[in-house]
């Protein structure tokens, strides 16, 4: 089964391929390999403009959506 989430929110919308990718370039900037995300759990907040993200549970960072 293939899936494909879109967050809309206030006109705008952001897909869940670049909250993914936005999570994954903080970590490669924090000097990670993202071959080793094992676990990237999200935490969309449209009322805020800002995604949460948790990576192998316990890197955390957010970026604006």
């Amino acid at each position: 089964m293939k899936t494909n989430l879109v967050l809309q929110f206030q006109g705008r919308e952001q897909s869940e391929e670049n909250m993914i990718k936005s999570a994954q370039e903080i970590w490669k900037n924090a000097g990670n390999k993202v071959s080793d995300i094992k676990d990237l759990k999200l935490f969309p907040q449209p009322e805020n403009s800002v995604c949460y993200f948790v990576i192998n549970k316990d890197f955390d960072g957010s970026f604006g959506i």
